[in-house]
């Protein structure tokens, strides 16, 4: 039997490993090492850092920034706005930027730290999810990159989370 408060495994841990692995092949060869890599905080920390590895292990050793950005809080719906809690740390003037973010669903953190990153000066804004999300309303922008299309479910594990919880969960479950 099932047990009901048990999250649903939707893409295991080989299957996170491995969709991280073609991001980074599909990448490395539009990158240099001058690049740098911007992750969208909170949960886009276990992505990114796998993903700057597999840039690594490609040959691209590429700066680390991040960016933190709240659009839900503890909530399970976006606020419709983004907050900026914390600035990047480098200067990216003339320089290529990845953005890389943990899943893909209103738009509005990825296009905020592209207006963000645009506006330091960057000659290039690449962005990058783990997950995309399907919705139900056109987007402001879509991503250059995306990993795993999700399906329309409640999702967490691998940075995802509900109320800052189950985001260490080395896969993607659904909760609903």
């Amino acid at each position: 039997m099932t047990d009901p408060t048990s999250p649903e495994i939707l893409l295991d841990e080989d299957g996170v490993r491995a969709t991280v692995d073609a991001l980074a092949e599909q990448i490395a060869p539009q990158i240099d090492d001058e690049t740098v890599a911007v992750c969208l905080l909170t949960g886009g920390i276990w992505f990114a850092a796998d993903l700057t590895r597999a840039l690594a292990r490609r040959g691209r050793l590429v700066g680390f920034d991040a960016l933190w950005l709240a659009s839900y809080g503890d909530d399970k719906t976006s606020r419709g706005s983004v907050d900026e809690r914390a600035g990047l740390q480098r200067d990216v003037t003339g320089k290529t930027v990845l953005v890389m973010d943990d899943v893909f669903d209103t738009g509005l953190s990825l296009k905020r730290a592209v207006e963000i990153i645009e506006a330091k000066g960057a000659a290039r804004v690449l962005t990058c999810v783990f997950a995309s999300k399907p919705w139900p309303e056109p987007r402001a922008l879509e991503p250059d990159f995306v990993g795993w299309r999700a399906p329309a479910r409640y999702l967490v594990g691998y940075g995802l989370d509900s109320a800052g919880r189950m985001r260490g969960l080395p896969g993607i479950a659904a909760l609903d």
